[in-house]
């Protein structure tokens, strides 16, 4: 039985006359036409002109190709069998030496960068004035937004990615708008003094920053009107971030205390006292981390809380980095371990690690359920004063890795972990660091 239809029985009889025709082998040429009761008269001009020997050449051509991949396919079989399985579980994944790409350009200090949460998109900001916008999986430069008159000390994405909110030491917060060429399109004064950290609040209707004027602030953003202004701390607010769900926020501020308000009614919620020097930096912990430091700190497996905001770490010029509850204002733990002042601090998606960078140069990685630190990476050549865990999914609603300890609620499923982080230094690079 055929497996050919009809038509392609009678496309390949002609194809095969006219090959034999126009290679003049005409005894062969009659008895095929005879035997398969083909009516066939050549014409130059025919579909079925040269077919026989393109579909040949094709044939060969794509025989080729099929080997080719099946060792190419081997070769990689090979290859992912010798690697540790440490590498193959990819959610354990932690920063190694070196760096995917080292990104090059900015004048001065790096203060700190930003992942886009959609794209591979990453910006940067400096005491250079500028911000810089980069491609963070070709180590590519894009552009550079320029408006702000003096150092840029913060930067965030909204949870779209469509804004980017900027703050500087010339009193000014900007928002820049990545869908239309980057444009600022909204400028908020206010401050009385350098403005240190500004964050997108959960539903990206307000945005929330802290001065050196001691005051944390919030803004709408559709009318550029001030809504609130929180006092509290004696000293510089150097740090501001909210909770995931945007309920409860915390800041850290040269007084020595990390502070925990109600952004609505700019109440109090706590005060985190225990640092010796200046709090650089603080960030709420993932619900994914919470069983690991409930470990740590012995607290009871009965408490299962699964609510936004149960716990922060904090970084600070003591050379510690503290973990504490946010309900209680107890110090859960104290992570020492950095040779100079910790400038940030972010969670592993997986919530089994916290990541620091501090002014000796290096990044850390502490395993949260004991407290140790498991790995020391040489980042810089000089202080590493921001870091950042590349974003996940828009759909968990959280804010970048610097803001809040990355991943969103738990219950959006197992989404593919986006590994990747940044780190920026007072050596003016900013690296990129991937698996």
């Amino acid at each position: 039985m055929s497996l050919l239809s009809d038509r392609q029985r009678e496309d390949l009889h002609k194809s095969m006359l006219d090959y034999l025709y126009a290679n003049n082998y005409m005894s062969a040429f009659n008895a095929l036409k005879a035997d398969a009761g083909t009516e066939y008269t050549p014409d130059p001009k025919a579909k079925y002109t040269g077919l026989l020997e393109k579909k040949w050449t094709s044939v060969i051509r794509l025989q080729k190709k099929i080997m080719d991949l099946e060792n190419r396919n081997a070769a990689l079989q090979e290859e992912l069998s010798t690697t540790p399985a440490k590498r193959a579980s990819q959610s354990d994944w932690v920063p190694r030496a070196p760096a995917a790409h080292v990104l090059t350009g900015h004048r001065s200090p790096i203060t700190r960068v930003a992942f886009h949460p959609q794209y591979s998109i990453l910006a940067s900001a400096s005491e250079d004035a500028t911000v810089k916008i980069w491609d963070w999986e070709t180590g590519e430069f894009e552009r550079t937004l320029k408006g702000h008159t003096k150092s840029v000390n913060d930067v965030d994405f909204d949870h779209k990615g469509h804004l980017l909110v900027t703050c500087s030491s010339d009193l000014f917060i900007k928002i820049w708008d990545s869908q239309s060429e980057w444009k600022n399109t909204k400028t908020f004064p206010g401050h009385e003094h350098a403005v240190s950290s500004v964050r997108f609040l959960p539903g990206d209707q307000h945005i929330i920053s802290a001065s050196r004027d001691r005051t944390i602030r919030v803004f709408d953003i559709a009318s550029t009107h001030q809504v609130r202004t929180i006092f509290g701390h004696a000293e510089w607010v150097r740090c501001i971030t909210p909770s995931p769900d945007g309920k409860i926020v915390a800041s850290s501020s040269k007084d020595q205390t990390v502070r925990i308000w109600d952004p609505l009614t700019g109440e109090q919620k706590a005060e985190l006292r225990g640092h010796d020097n200046d709090v650089e930096v603080v960030v709420f912990a993932p619900i994914a981390a919470y069983a690991a430091i409930r470990e740590l700190a012995g607290i009871p497996s009965t408490e299962r809380s699964k609510r936004h905001g149960l716990y922060v770490a904090s970084g600070a010029r003591d050379k510690t980095i503290k973990l504490w509850d946010t309900q209680t204002g107890q110090l859960l733990r104290n992570l020492p371990g950095h040779d100079n002042w910790v400038r940030a601090l972010a969670f592993h998606p997986s919530g089994k690690y916290l990541l620091s960078s501090a002014d000796d140069k290096t990044i850390r990685v502490w395993e949260l359920s004991t407290g140790r630190c498991i790995k020391t990476v040489e980042a810089h050549n000089h202080f590493v004063s921001t870091l950042a865990w590349g974003r996940q999914s828009a759909s968990s609603g959280s804010g970048d890795a610097k803001a809040n300890g990355t991943t969103g609620d738990s219950s959006t499923g197992p989404e593919k972990l986006v590994n990747v982080v940044a780190s920026g230094s007072v050596d003016q690079t900013i690296k990129i660091w991937l698996p």
